[in-house]
């Protein structure tokens, strides 16, 4: 009878953490990001409209402090632009945020169009962050990944283009397969931004990620969009490497 008890009681615990979990309300990697790091969000359209001034007062739980960046999605492909970039550039530049935005790479259109798509939507602001190509698989790709030969041709021109206008070495946001295939040991000359939303990163080749997303299911106050959830992220050695992802006057 009292395995049962004691069987019956841990399933309960089980199930309340994997809910808080679930929800966010607990996070495990909460626990292994630097003290020292500086805290923001990534955003998009799925985060509908956003109050930027409720935003950025928001608490970061864990932390008790409030986010210090900010990077918007801008575009995907040779086309698409997120319909929410434009207001949430101005609405992050009004609260004084440092800003920055991401293109989502396609495998299915050429990085000369790709790098223009990007270069028509986003400023060249001196100030603000330099732009990240945003490197992960989708749909049918994450069980047929593309080849390193098909991505390099066209990743290289994207990033050469992007750094040629911005006058600085984009970022490059990975998952740990994606760094694994076609970045590891190569463009040393790009800061990392590394996906690892349930444990600390591993990065096989050794080298330092710049920003970790370590989380993709926290709330805060002041958006209302179909996704209940914000991504956070961390910046390694806090706000002073801010500048250091800055574009040039």
């Amino acid at each position: 009878m009292r395995v049962t008890v004691t069987a019956a009681s841990a399933l309960v615990v089980l199930c309340v953490l994997g809910t808080l979990v679930f929800t966010g309300v607990v996070w495990p990697n909460r626990w292994f990001v630097p003290r020292d790091s500086a805290v923001g969000v990534d955003v998009s359209a799925h985060q509908g409209t956003i109050d930027w001034e409720e935003l950025t007062g928001s608490t970061v739980q864990g932390r008790g402090d409030a986010i210090s960046f900010a990077v918007l999605k801008a575009t995907e492909g040779s086309s698409h632009v997120d319909e929410q970039f434009a207001a949430n550039w101005a609405g992050a530049q009004e609260q004084g945020l440092p800003v920055g935005a991401y293109h989502f790479m396609s495998f299915e259109s050429p990085g000369e169009s790709q790098a223009q798509n990007v270069i028509d939507t986003v400023p060249a602001d001196p100030g603000t962050l330099v732009p990240t190509v945003d490197l992960e698989f989708y749909g049918d790709y994450f069980d047929d990944p593309p080849s390193a030969e098909l991505v390099h041709g066209i990743l290289d021109p994207l990033l050469e283009g992007l750094e040629e206008h911005y006058g600085a070495p984009p970022m490059l946001y990975l998952t740990r397969e994606a760094y694994d295939l076609y970045v590891a040991d190569l463009y040393p000359d790009n800061p990392i931004w590394f996906r690892s939303v349930t444990l600390p990163p591993r990065v096989s080749d050794g080298r330092e990620w710049t920003i970790w997303q370590y989380s993709h299911r926290d709330r805060l106050d002041g958006y209302d969009g179909r996704e209940r959830y914000i991504d956070l992220n961390v910046l390694r050695g806090g706000t002073e490497v801010l500048e250091e992802l800055t574009l040039p006057e």
